[in-house]
């Protein structure tokens, strides 16, 4: 008798396990039409003016008397300091990155230049992936090729003579 419940346990466990899905944190579209958490900044709360006679006009896009600078406050909640935003909204620290990676001038369209270049390297890649007999990570069998070993890049650094931080081990 402790055969067959046995079996059904098991076979229930495994059916149970094949329903999971392991895209994880590589599917990151968004899945609704809602709002994007990340692109909401919290506010400061809202207070009546003391005369409402005499309010400013309007600045669509621009400042506002509860808010007037909420990036640097984002900045400071965040740990940061404020005095280090430029005008560009790019810390100090990181101009001359910016100058270089811009030296040959940013096309204005790159995010949806690159978003269909990838989309377009998928579909070459992936012709088959559309048949599957079993979930399989189609993102990491399409990506493998232009994936870096985390393992020999450490070894390399090492050998090379440059100081790398301690890593866990393979396999982990």
């Amino acid at each position: 008798m402790r055969t067959p419940l046995g079996m059904i346990a098991l076979m229930t466990v495994v059916a149970v396990a094949g329903c999971s899905s392991s895209k994880g944190l590589k599917d990151i579209r968004s899945t609704g039409d809602g709002p994007d958490e990340f692109s909401i900044m919290p506010v400061k709360p809202l207070t009546a003016p003391k005369d409402y006679a005499v309010l400013p006009a309007p600045t669509p896009g621009g400042s506002n008397l509860t808010d007037p600078n909420p990036t640097a406050d984002a900045v400071v909640a965040l740990g940061g300091r404020a005095s280090a935003l430029e005008d560009t909204g790019v810390p100090s620290s990181d101009s001359a990155l910016v100058a270089a990676t811009s030296r040959y001038g940013v096309p204005a369209n790159t995010r949806s230049a690159l978003a269909q270049e990838d989309a377009e390297f998928r579909k070459r890649q992936g012709r088959w992936t559309r048949i599957k007999l079993f979930p399989v990570d189609r993102y990491e069998q399409v990506y493998r090729k232009e994936s870096l070993d985390p393992y020999q890049q450490t070894d390399q650094f090492r050998n090379s003579g440059f100081g790398t931080p301690s890593s866990p081990p393979s396999g982990e």
